[in-house]
């Protein structure tokens, strides 16, 4: 029996949205985050300081689709290896990094997360982490980033895993899907 991989999503609780990315420097979009009073943390911070993180001069538009570990076809979550092994099966791609601060002025109305379930070790609750291409193999270097609300306050918060770490099959992440 052949099974599409591509359909296997299709008929999961997904989000798709047309991202305009490119065209601001790294000091324009911190700028325009600040304007909008989008926090970052430190991680956040230390992912746009770093010099391989880098931006587009000129504007372009992707697609994205926003789903669970679970509607990528692991039931019992994964390490980011897999994830993304899995989303390339599924014929979805690796985001550039610059998309997650696009994504996070452009999403302003991200339902509120909750504070008090959320576990050490975890991603937190209500967020998406947009897959990218990590920057630096180092488990002290923020593997990307990832969006959230909580207490009615917009955030791009970078992050740092292992290698070992297992991702909730809850969890959610941004692809950028190709047509």
């Amino acid at each position: 029996m052949t099974i599409n991989n591509k359909d296997i999503y299709l008929n999961c609780n997904t989000t798709t949205r047309i991202v305009e990315v490119g065209g601001l420097t790294k000091l324009q979009l911190i700028d325009k985050m600040q304007q909008q009073n989008i926090l970052v943390n430190e991680l956040g911070k230390k992912l746009f300081a770093a010099d391989t993180f880098t931006t587009s001069i000129h504007p372009y538009v992707l697609k994205t689709v926003e789903l669970s570990v679970s509607d990528l076809g692991l039931p019992g979550g994964g390490v980011l290896t897999e994830i993304y092994r899995r989303a390339n099966q599924l014929g979805l791609e690796l985001c550039p990094l610059e998309l997650g601060p696009y994504l996070r002025l452009g999403y302003l109305d991200q339902p509120e997360g909750f504070l008090d379930s959320q576990q050490q070790n975890q991603a937190p609750n209500g967020s998406i982490t947009v897959a990218s291409k990590i920057l630096i193999e180092n488990d002290n270097f923020p593997k990307g980033f990832y969006l959230r609300r909580i207490n009615g306050e917009l955030w791009l918060r970078g992050y740092v895993c292992d290698d070992q770490h297992v991702w909730d099959p809850n969890d959610r992440f941004i692809f950028v899907k190709q047509d």
